[in-house]
Formats: structure tokens, sequence, C-alpha cells
């Protein structure tokens, strides 16, 4: 019998079973790879047949996990397939379980959900191989500790927001109206109230203005939500939203002086001339290239509330008062989505805008930008190309692969693997475990025992943070006697550990908490890792000119040869440490008093700007 190849004794992790996922799956499988584990916590919907070619009509709202490791298992039965249909940031899915794979495959389609796995990865040091798509654009990228950039040594774009000014009274563009109707009617009468991600809550005055009056139009939004199913029900509702507050706009004169003022509906004058409407109205819904008339989006409108009411009338008695009855946007749910376009359609016409297709704003709506399966396929095949190289350990030999099919020069272009950025805050630093009895450990046993003693803090100020905000800093210690677990702290979490002396400082570091396998004396609840830890030193920036240095304490900038040179916050810390409640951008850091997790929103709200993403991806709107 042959030796096994290198491909066959490996054991490897593929997060995401979708555009990307399902090609790289079946390439593993082909290659003969040893062992895969698939983990993603979807279904399969509708819109993913047309590029997630392991899936069928009949797998509809089955797992994509567990359907890929049926399809895939029959390509090479010798392949053996775990599946796993779950959130990788799910407890199960530890430091430790991830320590066991040779390599792992991110295919995911958001944010949140890479960053997790590419600091899971550099706490187990296991390379990671992130790959995505954007229409006809994709992107591989070889990650491993120490030796190449990680996911977060690049700036990420920021999430998309718009002023509640422009949303709520001034819309100039039909994404303003999808964003109103999606993020705030929808959700104000049949979900949680205000979707506070669509908006950006800044304290200008015109915010502030429009934020209070937010509040009180949810208040009246509540008692028509509580009619919903009456007769009544709809003209309530449309009566309020495109004629009450419509006028209610108009009466802000100095608002309408460079721009022509919205102009409100009658809810009865309207249904009187959409007889034709009503009678097509089958028809209509389910064409969804066709920009629907006036008329015939009151009729979408109507019927698509009656659809929801019952939908939210059945939620509550079978709750029976228990779990709280609500419906959220899904672009593949025809009741929500023809609610968001009857609306925002009848709103754009209020202000003049052009309305859209059912069609468009599902793409809008859903954040969807469409996917191209040759580009899944080709990234797919680029990331087994790179694992193999992964896997001699040939890190010099790895690329940074983007394939740019309008770009002048040639389809795919490679760069060698950029080093990590020092800078980092995610793999610019020192990272170590902690094991942890969690039943007993305090944050005092970290600090004095654990920081203090076994990494050589000793007498350096220290600051202790986690995801939740600052734990412990020199000036503040109120949690100090409290437990670790009563301050967010579990198995697999991190903690970030800040030297914040002035000289021969520390870089950061991470540790990763784990949960003691074995127990531990009464008096030391926590012990680190086996061997001697040495914590570098940040290097030292140049000085800079005595001018600089003079002035940057009085207004943090000086200006030479016209020339305004901005003086950074570890600059600046040189002459005085910084108040401990200011973070290095200025921007206030939090205080976690008490156990809290953070939260985690949908990926695909269309205020979201993703980067890459695999088979999916973000819309980027131009504000006014």
């Amino acid at each position: 019998m042959p030796p096994l190849t290198m491909a066959q004794q490996s054991r490897v992790l593929l997060v995401g079973a979708g555009g990307i996922g399902c090609e790289l799956l079946k390439n593993l499988v082909l290659t003969g790879f040893g062992a895969v584990h698939v983990v993603d916590l979807d279904t399969i919907d509708l819109s993913n047949l047309n590029r997630q070619f392991l899936f069928r009509q009949e797998h509809i709202k089955k797992s994509k996990a567990l359907v890929a490791k049926e399809v895939a298992s029959k390509f090479n039965p010798a392949v053996n397939i775990v599946a796993h249909h779950a959130n990788i940031k799910d407890s199960e899915f530890s430091i430790d379980w991830f320590s066991g794979f040779h390599v792992v495959f991110n295919a995911l389609d958001n944010l949140e959900a890479r960053r997790h796995v590419n600091k899971m990865c550099l706490a187990a040091d296991v390379p990671l191989i992130e790959s995505g798509t954007t229409g006809f654009n994709g992107q591989v990228q070889v990650i491993k500790k120490g030796v190449t950039a990680c996911y977060d040594c690049s700036p990420k774009e920021t999430p998309k927001s718009f002023p509640v000014c422009t949303i709520r009274s001034t819309p100039s563009q039909p994404i303003h109206c999808i964003v109103w109707a999606k993020s705030y009617l929808l959700n104000e009468i049949f979900g949680r109230s205000e979707d506070e991600s669509a908006f950006d809550h800044s304290s200008d005055a015109d915010n502030a203005q429009e934020i209070e009056e937010l509040r009180r139009e949810s208040d009246a939004l509540k008692k028509i939500r509580q009619s919903a199913g009456t007769p009544d029900f709809h003209e309530m509702l449309f009566s309020k939203v495109f004629h009450t507050d419509i006028v209610r706009l108009r009466s802000m004169e100095d608002m309408w002086k460079t721009r022509k003022p919205p102009e409100p509906l009658n809810y009865q004058d309207l249904l009187n001339n959409a007889s034709g409407a009503i009678a097509a109205k089958d028809a209509l819904v389910k064409d969804d290239q066709m920009v629907w008339s006036l008329e015939e989006n009151l009729v979408v409108f109507k019927d698509s509330l009656d659809r929801l009411s019952k939908r939210i009338l059945a939620m509550k008695s079978a709750s029976d008062g228990g779990q709280e009855a609500i419906i959220t946007f899904d672009k593949d749910d025809e009741d929500t989505l023809d609610f968001v376009t009857a609306s925002a359609n009848i709103r754009s016409t209020l202000f003049g805008i052009d309305r859209k297709s059912k069609f468009d704003i599902k793409q809008m709506a859903g954040n969807i930008i469409p996917a191209i399966a040759t580009t899944n396929a080709i990234v797919a095949g680029l990331c087994v190309l790179e694992a193999f190289k992964v896997l001699r350990g040939a890190y010099d030999q790895t690329k940074e692969v983007f394939l740019t099919p309008f770009a002048p020069a040639r389809l795919l272009a490679s760069d060698k693997s950029r080093e990590p950025n020092p800078d980092c805050a995610v793999c610019g630093v020192f990272q170590t475990r902690a094991y942890v009895d969690l039943s007993r450990a305090t944050l005092n046993d970290l600090v004095e025992g654990f920081l203090k003693l076994e990494l050589g803090y000793g007498e350096k100020e220290i600051s202790v943070s986690n995801e939740v905000g600052i734990l412990y800093d020199p000036d503040e210690s109120d949690n100090l006697g409290k437990k670790l677990s009563e301050l967010g702290m579990f198995a697999d979490s991190f903690l970030t550990i800040t030297d914040e002396d002035d000289e021969n400082t520390y870089v950061n570091v991470v540790v990763a908490i784990q949960e003691a396998k074995e127990p531990l004396p009464q008096d030391k609840p926590i012990k680190g890792a086996s061997g001697e830890v040495k914590i570098p030193t940040k290097p030292k920036k140049p000085p800079l000119p005595e001018a600089a240095n003079r002035q940057s304490l009085e207004n943090g900038t000086t200006q030479q040869n016209e020339t305004v040179v901005e003086i950074t916050a570890a600059e600046v810390t040189r002459a005085k440490r910084p108040h401990p409640d200011s973070a290095e951008d200025g921007s206030v850091v939090k205080r976690a008093k008490s156990a809290a997790a953070p939260s985690v929103g949908g990926d695909d709200d269309v205020v979201f700007i993703d980067d890459i993403a695999g088979g999916g991806g973000a819309i980027v709107i131009d504000d006014d």
C-alpha cells in the first residue's frame, strides 16, 4: 500500500459552505484531503442555488453544512467529512479545538466572523487561508502567526450609516427611502423599535431634533401597531406616515427653501384610483422586474400588511404571552420584501425620487452584490494551491493573490505575503494563555498573582481590558474583588494587557483564558502556560524636533515651514500619561462593571459596508 500523501494526512477546517465554500469543499474532497470539518450556521435559500452548486431545489431550508457533506461525500467517499450546523463563535469551537487542524479555510461573508476566526487561529497558532469575492473580483491571503500579515493588519471599512435627518426628513436617493422602510417602519410596526445601526446618531443640532421627533413618532406608531389585523389598520398606518408626517415636514418652511417639499397623500383618494391594480394584485406581487405605479404600490402595501398582520397575530397566539412576537426583514421573505418595496416606493414618490422595482430593492435592502460562480471557483482553486505551500511550511513561497479581470495588466495579480504589521492590535502583540479555575478566580488573582508575578509586570502601571471595556487600571480598581466570570470572562475569551509605563514599555499582551483541566492550588486559581515567558518591548520611536515637542504639549500640533505635523497620542504620552478614560484615538473607552457579552448584529443590513465577501458583499452608496 503506497504511503499517504501530505493532503491525505491533513485535517482541515472549512468555515462557511456558501459560494466559495461549496467550490472549496469540492476541491478538498477531489484532492483527497484526509479529514474535512465544515462549519456553517445558515440554511439554504432559493437565491443560493445559482452559484452554490452542491444545493438543489429540494434542499431549500435545510442546513448548508449537512447538505454539503452529503453531496460532496459522493465525489470521494474516502474523505472523512464532518459537518457542524452551528455558529463558529459557539463555545464548542475552542482554541484547543482549532489547534487540532493543520490548516483553516475561511469562506465567510461577514466581517465579524472573519475577525473571530482570525483571532482564534492566531491564538491556536494554526495557519489560516482567507478568501473572498465580490462580483468579478476576488482575493486569497495566507495568514500565519508571526510570519505573515493577519486579517486585521490592514484597516477595514467601517459600517455605513445615514444621518437621521436625511432618512427621516430630507431623503434624496432611493436608498434613503429603502433604509427608512426597512430599518424604521417595518421594525416599528412588526419588529423591535428602531434598528439603530442604520442611523447616524451624532449629536449635531439637526440630528438631535430629528431623534427627539423620532421618539415621539415611535410612541404614535405603537398605538397603530396594536391595531394590526383590524379593518382600519392599513388606512391608519398610511395616513400617519404618508400624510400626517408629511404635513408636519412641510410646515418647516426653512427646510424647503432650496428643495421641493414633499406632497402628502390621501389614502381614500388613492384607493379609489386603484381598481385596476387591485384586480391585477396577484400578477403584481409576482413581477419583480416591473416598476410599480403609485396605485400599484398602494395595493402591494395593503396586501403585504394583511399577510404580515396574520403572521404576527399567529405568533402572538402561539407564544401565549411568552416569547416576544417580532418579524424582521429577510431578502428572501416575500412578505417583508413586498412591504419594504411598496413603502419605500410610496415615500420616494412623495419626495420626487425615482421608484425602483422589487428586484432592485431586494438587491439594495438585502445588501447583495451579484456573486459570480466562476469567480468563486477560481478563488477556491487558488486556496488549495496556497494550502499545499502551507502544509510544506513554505511560507516564503506563499502569495497574496488578487483576481482583477478588468485591471489593465493580467487576470491574476500576485504579490509576496505581507509581513505582520507591528502596530496591529490583533497580531502585533504577545500572546499567551492562562489556565483558570473560573469558579473562584478573581481579577485580583489575575493582576497580582498572574500578571505581576508570572508574566513579570512587577510594579509596572498596567491596564486590563476585554471586549466590553476596561476592567482594571491604576485609577480603576473597583473590580479587583470580582470573579472573572462576573466580568464576562469565560473559556476562550481574551484579555488585553497594556503597559502604561513610559520606559521599556512592553508590547500589548493578549491572554487567552482557558478553563483549567486539573485542580489548581487553593491560593493560586490561575496558572500560565509552561515555559519561560519573555514579553518583548516596544521599539523606541525617533525623538521629535525640540520645537515640535514643546508645542505638542500645548496643543498637540506644531507648524514648521507651513506644514502641520500632527503629534500622535503615543508621543504625547511621553510627557504625561493620558486620562484612563481616553483611548489612543481620543475616544472615550468603556469600562466594564459586570458580565456582558458583545452583541452580534445581522450581516445583511443595507447600511453595512463589508470588504470582499465570500459570495456576498455590500454596496457603496454615495451620500449627498
